[in-house]
């Protein structure tokens, strides 16, 4: 579904993602990782199309998107949340939605969006204020609903559970769990904490200085030196 190949992005003398070749399926849910500085995050703007790309190719469903505008990738099925919640402001959570659809999917689907509201427990939130009136898992959900409603094949999280204490944590996990299974969407999350990405994915993906430097199962990435030293620490192994 997805295919980088040598994929760069530079700002001036720094090089932020440096020569990434990867490729996601369909199914796959796929954590990435790394230091604080590695490239997740400018990995995930230049997919999504908030950064331009300085070398490589970027492929998804068969189509390139090295140079499709933003609203294009969403319609292809590209969606994304951010780490930092941005609700719409002004706008009720139901309306965040409608936003969000009629941008990523090109219409609007009011039964989708009861289904979407449902699913991430807001649909009692419906009409509140969604930049004024959420707790922060209730933000966290409202993100992880505009990228739902527009009806995407490929989901990037960016620590999405970051900031939520212990049980908040678990029932989002659940939520994630049951939104690849039901939504048939493949996920990509950037996230530190390695219980959760053991919970969560099948393979991890780790980026140090911009490089690509382990692709595997959570087992063998987290047990790998390199790993280890960039990344996890001597203490963890």
């Amino acid at each position: 579904m997805l295919e980088l190949n040598n994929l760069s992005v530079r700002f001036g003398g720094l090089t932020a993602v440096n020569a990434v070749t990867l490729t996601v399926g369909t199914h796959d849910v796929v954590g990435l990782v790394g230091p604080n500085g590695a490239g997740k995050t400018t990995l995930f703007n230049a997919i999504s199309g908030l950064v331009r790309p300085t070398g490589g190719t970027i492929r998804f469903d068969r189509h390139d998107v090295l140079r499709t505008p933003i609203y294009r990738r969403a319609r292809l099925g590209i969606g994304r949340t951010f780490q930092i919640p941005q609700p719409m402001h002004e706008l009720t959570v139901r309306e965040n939605l409608i936003v969000a659809q009629r941008f990523g999917a090109g219409h609007v689907d009011e039964d989708k969006i009861d289904e979407i509201l449902d699913f991430t427990s807001l649909a009692d939130k419906a009409n509140r204020n969604a930049a004024t009136e959420l707790a922060l898992t209730e933000l966290k959900a409202l993100e992880v609903a505009k990228a739902l409603a527009t009806t995407p094949k490929l989901l990037l999280l960016d620590e999405v559970l970051a900031g939520l204490e212990t049980n908040g944590k678990r029932r989002f996990m659940g939520m994630l769990k049951e939104m690849h299974a039901r939504f048939g969407v493949g996920i990509i999350i950037i996230e530190h904490d390695i219980e959760t990405i053991h919970a969560l994915c099948q393979r991890v993906v780790v980026l140090n200085f911009g490089q690509l430097i382990a692709d595997g199962t959570p087992e063998a990435v987290f047990n790998d030196p390199e790993v280890i030293r960039s990344y996890t620490g001597a203490a963890h192994a």
